[in-house]
């Protein structure tokens, strides 16, 4: 069985390196390298606000990271400024995992471990996605940016109406349909990177950035579903160690 398993890996493999380009092979590397640092320094991010009195995730930490990836974006990636850049990248990642850590507070007050299952879940979620995107036929997700751009669009109307009616259901609609469309995102992002790079498009930093909205969308979103289902499960417990109580006082 092992055997078997190591062979339909090597063959997987194999096509990937056949259906996919030295130079955009390479690219990849550097991007999905800036994306594991970024994790990295968000995770940074996060631990300085949860375990240090330095600073907390707070309104500026979002202005600052809007900011840097202004910068980011603004910016032509060149030999010169490409330090500069992945340094503006590092700091980006590490005030969107400062910004995380008020919703981590909640979440740790909740059940703790939801923050590993919680990643590993949007780590599998993302690694599956990626190689859908990646054995697909080239520019076949392409096409999907019409419907995520207009998904996002009604997502951004339903959160501006549901700020004054406060639905609960429509907070659950858009949360799971957010959590589809960030899904959506990673495949097409993974193909138009990959596009834009056979277009000479180098620009691995800002590539990376798209992959990383892309992860901490998803992880965000796992999070609050994940402690939804956690304090249900305790209400109940809860509701039925009430009526035992009940019961038991009756008789």
């Amino acid at each position: 069985m092992s055997k078997t398993m190591l062979n339909t890996l090597s063959n997987f493999y194999n096509t990937l390196d056949q259906k996919i380009e030295k130079p955009v092979q390479t690219h990849l590397r550097r991007v999905y390298f800036s994306l594991s640092a970024s994790l990295l320094a968000a995770a940074a991010g996060a631990y300085v606000h949860l375990f240090t009195d330095f600073i907390s995730g707070s309104v500026w930490s979002v202005l600052g990271s809007l900011v840097l990836l202004i910068t980011i974006n603004a910016t032509i990636h060149t030999r010169e400024n490409e330090l500069y850049r992945f340094l503006a990248l590092m700091a980006f990642s590490a005030l969107s995992g400062l910004s995380t850590g008020p919703l981590l507070d909640f979440v740790i007050s909740v059940n703790a471990s939801l923050i590993v299952t919680a990643f590993m879940v949007t780590a599998v979620l993302f690694g599956c996605f990626t190689l859908a995107a990646l054995v697909a036929p080239d520019r076949k997700y392409l096409y999907l940016i019409g419907t995520l751009l207009g998904m996002l669009s009604a997502m951004c109307w339903v959160s501006m109406f549901n700020m004054f009616i406060r639905s609960p259901a429509l907070f659950q609609v858009n949360l799971y349909t957010g959590l589809a469309v960030m899904c959506g995102f990673i495949v097409y992002d993974t193909q138009l990177i990959m596009e834009k790079k056979r277009m000479g498009d180098n620009d691995y930093i800002r590539h990376s950035v798209d992959l990383f909205i892309d992860f901490i969308g998803i992880f965000r979103r796992t999070l609050i579903v994940l402690c939804q289902k956690e304090v249900g499960a305790k209400e109940k417990k809860k509701l039925k160690i009430k009526i035992l109580c009940n019961n038991a006082a009756k008789s």
